[in-house]
């Protein structure tokens, strides 16, 4: 009797997309209207963000989908700060002590210094370099650079259905 066996990957196709990386220190909302402005596109923010139930943690997602090209631009933040405040008790002490901190968590634990990705979800696409270039025109923009997917460790994360 002859084995055959069946592979998953056969079935499932990689999704294509480009990954920009950016660096820079102004708030998301922000940085989403001036790429509005500089790359023609209309980021809205979803009421979901991308969350870990598991880290307690939430990052803010833009999107926006060109139906003349039929493109998929995603502008999520890379790091996510949660506070956190632990009540310790203490052998000799009446009252606890209250500490408090704050933790960072990262989509992409990898670019621990990205703080923005912008991913462009397409079949066929070849404008990367323009895109890369009308986003460091952004004098609030320290650098930005493209990020290759297939290296990277958590590429989960940046499922976003």
């Amino acid at each position: 009797m002859a084995v055959r066996k069946l592979s998953l990957d056969n079935f499932l196709d990689e999704e294509k997309y480009v990954l920009i990386g950016i660096h820079c220190v102004i708030e998301d909302y922000r940085l989403a209207f001036l790429i509005n402005q500089k790359l023609d596109i209309k980021f809205r923010r979803r009421a979901d963000d991308v969350t870990n139930p598991s880290l307690n943690s939430s990052h803010a997602l833009f999107e926006w989908f060109d139906e003349k090209q039929l493109i998929t631009y995603y502008l999520v933040a890379n790091t996510c700060k949660v506070e956190q405040n632990n009540l310790q008790h203490q052998s000799n002490s009446l009252f606890g002590e209250e500490s408090s901190g704050a933790t960072n968590y990262y989509l992409l634990p990898e670019f621990k210094k990205v703080n923005f990705l912008l991913k462009i979800e397409t079949e066929f696409y070849n404008k990367e370099k323009i895109i890369l270039n009308n986003i460091l025109e952004i004098p609030q923009v320290v650098t930005a650079y493209s990020i290759d997917a297939d290296t990277l460790k958590s590429k989960d994360n940046l499922i976003f259905n």
